[in-house]
């Protein structure tokens, strides 16, 4: 089992759970041998849809007639890379009651485990950290800055491969922004028959979605410093 390590320049995995938690726009969700894909969750993701409280622990015995449930998000890049699928999130608890897809009330859920699996592997989150970190100030907004990037800086984007350490070599035969966080932007380096995710940490964490076009453009600058090495794209 994964741990979920702090790292300066990368979000920890309770980050990147509740991002995708709070912007997803559909999940689906699994009870009563029923699998009903939501897709009305109206730009508050799950956590708006859903209310996680703590599981059972008063005296006596658990409330009788709660049933099993799994919500199932996955985390979709918004740029044409290769596999664009960056992660699963499950999570899993009680209801007090069987699930109404049509209510329009937030559904009350026991939390058992929240579960992330990316291309590193599995990582288990509690609730204690779902509700401890704060929310990326960038995760709404993550889809509109990797599109903008890609069809209006569309040049640019090579040019960070001069940032790249170890130095990438040849045989790079695209490179895309794949993802961004409050703590840096990472691209996705496709080879003929595979590719890689590089991240490019900021000189410090944004703190507000104004400040991301500065870090941004600073990494730019950065990269037109470094000593060219010439065309890394084949």
């Amino acid at each position: 089992m994964r741990q979920s390590p702090r790292h300066a320049d990368a979000p920890t995995v309770a980050e990147r759970a509740r991002s995708i938690l709070a912007v997803a726009h559909s999940m689906t969700v699994v009870a009563d041998g029923r699998r009903i894909e939501v897709r009305r969750l109206d730009g508050a993701g799950a956590l708006g849809h859903v209310h996680l409280h703590a599981p059972f622990e008063g005296p006596g015995v658990p409330p009788a007639g709660r049933v099993p449930v799994r919500l199932e998000l996955t985390d979709i890049a918004p740029t044409p890379v290769r596999d664009r699928l960056r992660a699963r999130v499950t999570l899993a608890g009680l209801l007090a009651a069987p699930y109404d897809p049509e209510s329009a009330d937030s559904t009350c859920v026991e939390f058992g485990q929240c579960v992330l699996e990316d291309a590193s592997g599995r990582s288990y989150v509690t609730l204690a950290e779902l509700e401890a970190v704060e929310l990326d100030p960038l995760a709404a907004a993550e889809a509109g800055l990797l599109t903008h990037l890609v069809d209006e800086h569309s040049a640019l984007v090579p040019l960070l491969l001069r940032l790249v350490r170890p130095f990438p070599g040849g045989g790079v035969r695209r490179v895309l922004p794949v993802a961004v966080d409050r703590y840096g932007l990472t691209l996705r380096l496709e080879y003929a028959r595979t590719h890689r995710d590089v991240r490019l940490p900021f000189g410090s964490p944004v703190g507000h979605i104004d400040h991301v076009g500065p870090r941004i453009q600073a990494l730019q600058a950065a990269a037109r410093r470094s000593s060219h090495t010439g065309n890394l794209l084949t």
